[in-house]
């Protein structure tokens, strides 16, 4: 049976699933721009409205970092390298690498604006559902020539429903293998290979049946998506949005 992930649309009645999803990608690309020049000051202001963004979109944080477990070891990696990397006051000095100052603080600092760029996505995707994202990028598109907007937005939105459903998969996978004993295996590679050919394998399977339902029902991209209409409210969160922009640079 499909569960709810960090990555599925949870249905809500706060101030973000009542947002016209145009401002709301406009929201993101924005905060965005802004967290890659903002400092540390500017970086935890962040922070403090994400954790208030969090329960409005009904996500809670320790769930949602256990999932995106993968991604934590991702920005690992980023971190080592960065701190390995940059010059500066030493820390610590081995063989072949250097441990500095300014490396650590610009390595959490990436990856602090890393992790706080993932999960405002998700509050996006939390709170809109595929239809309207698949709209809005539409519109989005439709003034850029030669650029096929429909085909574009159908793809994004087959994208956020099917997000889901691989993870979903991934966990029964992961379920069947622990009852097998493949914990007993110490081999990594043996591990992920058993983990990754079946969920690979299935994945495709569900994507030829949605061709095939997709076909057997005349499915074309030229469909009518959900009337996008912006309001009073829209502009004055773009207000808000942009203001805090502009004083997190100076944060």
């Amino acid at each position: 049976m499909a569960e709810l992930t960090a990555f599925s649309f949870r249905a809500g009645k706060s101030l973000l699933y009542c947002l016209d999803p145009r401002f709301k990608l406009l929201f993101l690309i924005l905060i965005s721009l802004t967290s890659l020049k903002a400092g540390s000051w500017g970086m935890l202001f962040l922070s403090g409205g994400l954790l208030w963004l969090l329960p409005a979109a009904r996500l809670s944080l320790f769930p949602v970092l256990r999932e995106l477990r993968y991604f934590l070891l991702l920005l690992l990696v980023v971190f080592a390298a960065r701190a390995l990397a940059i010059p500066g006051d030493a820390v610590l000095t081995a063989k072949f690498m250097t441990l500095t100052r300014q490396g650590l603080f610009d390595g959490a600092l990436v990856c602090w604006r890393l992790l706080l760029v993932v999960l405002l996505g998700l509050v996006l995707t939390a709170t809109t559902r595929a239809a309207e994202m698949r709209a809005a990028v539409e519109w989005i598109l439709k003034p850029i020539p030669l650029l096929p907007a429909k085909r574009i937005g159908t793809m994004m939105g087959l994208i956020m429903r099917f997000i889901p459903v691989i993870l979903n998969q991934a966990k029964e996978t992961a379920e069947a293998q622990r009852s097998r004993g493949v914990e007993n295996r110490k081999n990594p590679v043996y591990r992920l290979t058993k983990l990754g050919i079946p969920l690979i394998r299935r994945t495709f399977e569900n994507a030829d049946r949605l061709i095939v339902a997709m076909e057997s029902r005349c499915y074309c991209e030229n469909r009518t998506g959900p009337e996008l209409m912006s309001t009073r409210r829209d502009w004055a969160a773009l207000l808000v949005v942009a203001s805090l922009s502009f004083l997190m640079l100076f944060l």
